[in-house]
């Protein structure tokens, strides 16, 4: 049985969640905010912690309350191994609903490669999911026929881990159910972008949550 409650912890909120799997969530920003985004990181999870914490504290700039929670705790990983992603992916999508299920009003999604696919696959679930930022995510299946919140879409033309193509099969799911879509796809650039872009990235993040959030 799953247990569903908040245990104070040190710099940290800790949920119970799927199989009784701990998930700890990092806080970042005001609590008395002009909103709240929960952050997904990608399938090299805290591994790369720096990267996720920065856009964290650069969201969280702008005023918002910031979660990133490590779900992959709920399955006992530190990465995610590209064969198991398709069978655990359920597994984290749950993890992170019992963090989002406490939500008491409208927040935004901000996603990662494949916290992007997750993002996109929660807002499908979840009205009061008023915004998704997809980084460099790949498109989920089962959403062919499903609305989403306004979305906006990050990615590298020169992406050989998850392809371009996957941004512009979103943009097009997105567009086909009367969602509002907004893409920007950078020449040139791989899997995660370039330091160079992510001031523009986090620029355009910014301005997208100001807008619908």
């Amino acid at each position: 049985m799953d247990r569903r409650h908040f245990v104070a912890g040190a710099g940290a909120t800790i949920v119970a969640g799927p199989a009784q799997a701990s998930v700890a969530v990092e806080r970042f920003g005001p609590s008395a905010s002009v909103g709240r985004v929960i952050l997904l990181y990608g399938s090299d999870g805290l591994t790369n912690s720096g990267r996720y914490q920065f856009a964290a504290n650069m969201i969280a700039g702008a005023g918002y309350n910031v979660l990133l929670p490590r779900y992959f705790e709920a399955t006992g990983d530190q990465r995610a191994r590209y064969g198991e992603i398709k069978s655990k992916f359920p597994i984290w999508l749950e993890a992170i609903e019992t963090i989002t299920g406490a939500q008491q009003a409208r927040f935004a999604l901000v996603g990662f490669s494949l916290g992007g696919a997750l993002a996109l696959a929660l807002a499908a679930r979840d009205r009061r999911i008023k915004a998704v930022v997809d980084f460099f995510g790949f498109l989920p299946p089962g959403l062919e026929r499903t609305s989403l919140p306004p979305t906006l879409i990050l990615h590298g033309d020169a992406d050989r881990v998850v392809p371009v193509s996957n941004a512009e099969a979103i943009e097009r799911l997105v567009g086909s159910n009367g969602g509002s879509v907004q893409s920007h796809i950078y020449p040139g650039e791989g899997h995660g972008l370039s330091l160079a872009s992510w001031p523009d990235a986090i620029a355009r993040t910014q301005a997208f949550l100001r807008e619908h959030l």
